[in-house]
């Protein structure tokens, strides 16, 4: 039951957090205090169906049982180890990692997120083949760190404060594999591309350009990155370069990998890691012991609960749908599994907010899409209800 004093706190944080973060994040006007399954809960209790899931994390549900038992167990024993140390959770996510990604990937870098892994990726990039060059492609989003946000033009608005940027970072057409083709040079060390570009409006890669990519990057003596911080785990394998038949050189990992714990994985190749030396790379909460007991547990949540098979079954029957609804104001559904976009033909910012007040929260994408990231928990009934 709620009481005038959770009102109180909650009225505080929102003017405690206007005070004294930085306004560097657009807010939406909500105050949620906790999470159950595929639903939120705000200051009112007002219960929202949860189809972004925190950016695409919360992948196995809020609060889930499984996920906070296996964190609480870890906490009581030991919560953090640097890595130059070592520990039998790390080593267990580790090696799962490598035996659910391509086979191509041999060895795995921990971090603490998305930006971190890509940041990572670059440097091995650089250090494997001594070359500076990095090509990504128009639109693309990458994270706000520095070498990320030099990879990232999906908004302008992102880069703007901070130019110059890296220099060496080229920018090729996505889905143009004649463009792919004149940006790649002997001098390019690394290409990075997302298999679905998210921020820009769910822009699935075709097969026949990552394939360009992959045969490219050979030629050129180039190591190709997989961003798959926002595809890993959610349309309906564990990576969507499995839906290309791509083996990539490097793979990043993040948003969903702990349910909602901090963590970054960047997945190597064996070629890639054998030119990295000790002490090249490195970060002091990367790999704990309580994220790794949460990224593990969400593993064998998914597995033992067969969703990636549901998520590519209800990403489907969400898909058809919304495509079934006859509205011109729909330019186009995109999407694969449970990464679906709905291209409108307007802005779509009233839309979100509608959503919003009817109980749905979802994400914008790019200026005209809504983006639906749900955790893949969900059921029909949750799809119903959002479309």
């Amino acid at each position: 039951m709620k009481t005038k004093t959770d009102n109180i706190l909650n009225f505080i944080a929102k003017e405690v957090e206007e005070k004294y973060l930085v306004p560097t994040y657009a807010r939406r006007e909500l105050t949620f205090v906790r999470g159950e399954g595929v639903y939120l809960y705000d200051d009112h209790n007002k219960r929202y169906l949860d189809m972004m899931s925190n950016y695409g994390v919360s992948i196995v549900g809020h609060a889930n049982s499984q996920v906070n038992l296996a964190i609480n167990a870890q906490l009581a024993r030991l919560s953090n180890l640097h890595t130059s140390f070592y520990h039998e959770q790390r080593a267990k996510l580790a090696q799962k990692l490598v035996e659910i990604t391509p086979r191509s990937l041999q060895k795995v870098y921990f971090g603490n997120s998305g930006a971190e892994s890509v940041e990572a990726a670059i440097k091995f990039a650089w250090a494997a083949t001594g070359k500076r060059q990095i090509v990504s492609a128009k639109m693309g989003y990458h994270g706000k760190t520095i070498a990320a946000l030099s990879a990232t033009t999906s908004n302008p608005a992102y880069r703007k404060p901070f130019l110059p940027l890296l220099p060496n970072f080229l920018q090729c057409s996505y889905n143009d594999e004649e463009s792919l083709k004149n940006t790649i040079t002997q001098d390019t060390a690394a290409v990075i591309l997302e298999p679905i570009q998210g921020e820009s409006g769910i822009q699935p890669a075709t097969n026949s350009y990552l394939r360009a990519a992959r045969d490219i990057c050979d030629d050129k003596a180039a190591v190709l990155i997989l961003d798959e911080v926002q595809t890993g785990f959610r349309t309906g394998s564990w990576t969507a370069s499995e839906h290309y038949h791509i083996e990539p050189d490097i793979i990043c990992l993040a948003k969903p990998l702990a349910n909602g714990l901090p963590i970054g994985a960047t997945l190597l190749s064996e070629d890639v890691a054998v030119k990295l030396d000790k002490g090249m790379h490195t970060c002091t909460f990367g790999g704990s012991p309580v994220v790794c007991a949460a990224a593990l547990a969400t593993i064998d949540y998914i597995e033992s609960n067969k969703l990636l098979e549901h998520s590519s079954k209800l990403g489907k029957y969400i898909m058809e749908k919304l495509k079934a609804i006859d509205s011109p104001l729909i330019r186009e559904v995109r999407g694969l599994g449970l990464m679906i976009g709905i291209d409108l033909k307007r802005k779509n910012s009233q839309y979100l907010k509608t959503l919003q007040e009817k109980g749905v929260i979802a994400l914008p994408a790019a200026s005209t899409v809504i983006r639906f990231l749900p955790p893949l928990i969900i059921q029909k009934e949750h799809a119903d209800t959002a479309v």
